[in-house]
């Protein structure tokens, strides 16, 4: 855990007054979806059909046939199904996008003279779209295997019971299925690094859910306390890690030196915790007061909420938004989150990640794929 914690991210002191380096001052908000299109135009294809082959196998073709039981439950897999043909926001296949735009940024390398730079397309390694296209696979994986759920929550307005153990068996199944897609495609790359720094990544994604799952579990308990070095680690071990490795074995199989490994590492996690910071900040920049609302309590803003106001008080507004039956009324404690700090600090932290992404990336000659990273850095820090 000690190597693990040398991995992260140092916050600081949690105020953020001194985090705002002016790169996000003077730009007008742009839209992530034109942001993403620009982008896939510059790596050669759209990256929204990176992972379509194995998605398309026959084995998870007839997977998703069964997944069709589902249809009137409540089980999240029909949901995270949904999100593969329909993701609205452009966010399921950033992560491969941010590895190609990277690799087309960084170019061929002075120490590669046995990669032919014929083989590139678009500027981009065959092994590099494949190490892109390995990075989706294991983080759709990941989404899958979420939609495991606890049967202990379970209700029967969620569904029959016994299609809910079947949409579990379907989770559980299908996303080991994509993650054992996705190491065999890591052991064909053939390089031993690359396969140690996508394997760690594999690592901290299996501990991130197993963090998520603790804390959910506590969630609801009014003695539950998600500090920002909590929300920091868990962060970066199910957001992080996968995309700051990736990137940085992306440089590796072009051969580039340590320095150019350890700026891409810089940037894949920086770019991810500030991605990560901008979704949890969402239920509390977007809509209105009357809108119907929903955000989890350990989110970076309530994390930053409760340590504004301490420990005493938060559970003294979290009580006053708990009715009789132990529900916790959300509209009330959004009011009363919003009324503190929490939100504009979560912004702040949400800019510093975003400014140490594009501090990371300037070491890049200026091209079309260094600018279209700059864009993305800076649409998610964009409120």
């Amino acid at each position: 855990m000690a190597l693990l914690r040398s991995r992260l991210p140092r916050l600081g002191p949690l105020c953020c007054g001194r985090r705002d380096i002016g790169f996000f001052s003077s730009t007008s908000p742009s839209n992530w979806s034109k942001v993403v299109s620009e982008a896939e135009k510059i790596v050669g294809y759209p990256t929204s059909f990176m992972s379509l082959r194995c998605l398309l196998s026959d084995e998870l073709s007839n997977v998703a046939m069964h997944v069709r039981k589902l249809v009137g439950t409540k089980h999240p897999l029909l949901n995270t199904a949904r999100g593969f043909v329909y993701d609205s926001r452009n966010n399921l296949q950033m992560r491969g996008l941010v590895v190609l735009l990277m690799s087309k940024a960084a170019g061929p390398s002075t120490a590669a003279a046995d990669l032919l730079q014929q083989d590139m397309v678009s500027g981009i390694y065959p092994s590099q779209r494949n190490l892109a296209e390995i990075t989706e696979l294991i983080h759709t994986a990941l989404l899958v295997h979420r939609g495991i759920i606890d049967l202990k929550e379970w209700t029967n307005s969620d569904g029959p019971l016994k299609d809910m153990q079947f949409g579990n068996k379907m989770a559980v199944l299908s996303g080991d299925f994509l993650l054992a897609n996705a190491c065999t495609g890591l052991a064909q790359l053939n390089n031993t690094k690359v396969v140690e720094l996508i394997s760690s990544a594999i690592g901290d994604l299996v501990q991130g859910i197993y963090y998520e799952n603790s804390c959910t579990a506590e969630e609801s308990s009014p003695v539950a306390d998600v500090t920002m070095a909590t929300w920091e680690e868990q962060a970066f071990l199910s957001h992080g890690s996968l995309l700051a490795n990736s990137c940085q074995a992306a440089m590796e199989l072009a051969k580039h030196d340590k320095k150019a490994q350890a700026l891409a590492f810089q940037y894949g996690k920086h770019m991810a915790l500030g991605h990560k910071m901008n979704s949890d900040l969402q239920p509390f920049v977007t809509g209105g007061p009357g809108d119907p609302v929903s955000f989890s309590l350990n989110s970076a803003p309530v994390a930053f909420h409760r340590h504004a106001v301490g420990a005493e008080t938060w559970l003294l507004q979290l009580q006053q938004a708990t009715t009789i039956g132990r529900q916790v009324d959300y509209t009330k404690l959004w009011r009363t989150i919003q009324a503190g700090k929490g939100v504009s600090s979560a912004i702040g932290l949400c800019r510093y990640h975003g400014n140490k992404a594009l501090e990371a990336i300037q070491c890049f000659a200026p091209s079309e794929a260094r600018s279209a990273l700059e864009n993305i850095a800076s649409a998610v820090a964009k409120f």
